[in-house]
């Protein structure tokens, strides 16, 4: 194992960890020496990883702590670059500049080596002329989301019957050619999916709805059957 790699191993073990881990528990697991462990943590903490403890007492990382950008491995590289190519291609345009400027940030971190595999990465998202463009309303209902408020969705049956939905947004699901939002219905008093190529207009109306988006999930996946993973 490359030390670049270990010390990745060594991060990602701390963050999984529920609680203190001795010297001997971090060195076993990792296949090396206390020595070479102890080499690892003083060098992770110079690179910026906020691991708290000392020998004899245990380790453990600082909650909320983010791994830096230079201990992405080639292949979690390249499943970010992957995702941002097709954000920058099929979301709306705010979502779409915020994936791209991600990666340059990224890629700004990186060792020369990764920033060479960025760079020509042959994972490529097409760009098809008859994808249907994203829809105008798309930030704004990302931030209702966000905020968990309700909206009002002027909206066109498959017979073109326009209709006011006055719905609680908790997903957007973003399909090869179509998207879809989630939401609980006032009118209907369930869950509904709306084709977002039926939604004529789209309004925030600032007023939270009374659960938290976490319920609502929860709750959609419970009577559905959906899984996240």
């Amino acid at each position: 194992m490359s030390r670049s790699a270990r010390l990745l191993q060594l991060l990602d073990t701390l963050r999984r960890a529920r609680q203190p881990q001795t010297g001997p528990e971090l060195a076993q697991a990792l296949g090396v020496s206390l020595r070479t462990l102890y080499r690892d943590i003083a060098t992770l903490r110079t690179q910026g990883a906020d691991i708290l403890g000392d020998p004899g007492i245990g380790f453990e990382m600082r909650p909320g702590f983010l791994l830096p950008p230079l201990m992405f491995n080639a292949d979690e590289l390249e499943a970010l670059l992957l995702g941002a190519r097709w954000a920058s291609l099929q979301a709306d345009p705010q979502l779409a500049q915020a994936a791209t400027a991600a990666m340059d940030r990224i890629r700004s971190a990186l060792p020369l080596e990764l920033r060479i595999a960025v760079d020509t990465s042959g994972l490529l998202v097409p760009n098809m002329q008859n994808d249907p463009p994203p829809e105008p309303w798309q930030a704004a209902l990302r931030r209702a989301i966000r905020a968990e408020h309700k909206v009002v969705l002027h909206y066109r049956d498959q017979h073109g019957v326009p209709s006011q939905r006055r719905i609680w947004p908790f997903a957007m699901a973003y399909f090869e050619r179509s998207r879809v939002v989630s939401a609980w219905c006032e009118l209907r008093q369930a869950f509904r999916h709306f084709r977002a190529d039926r939604v004529d207009a789209l309004e925030d109306l600032g007023e939270r709805y009374p659960q938290r988006r976490q319920a609502l999930i929860q709750r959609w996946l419970d009577e559905t059957g959906y899984t996240l993973d």
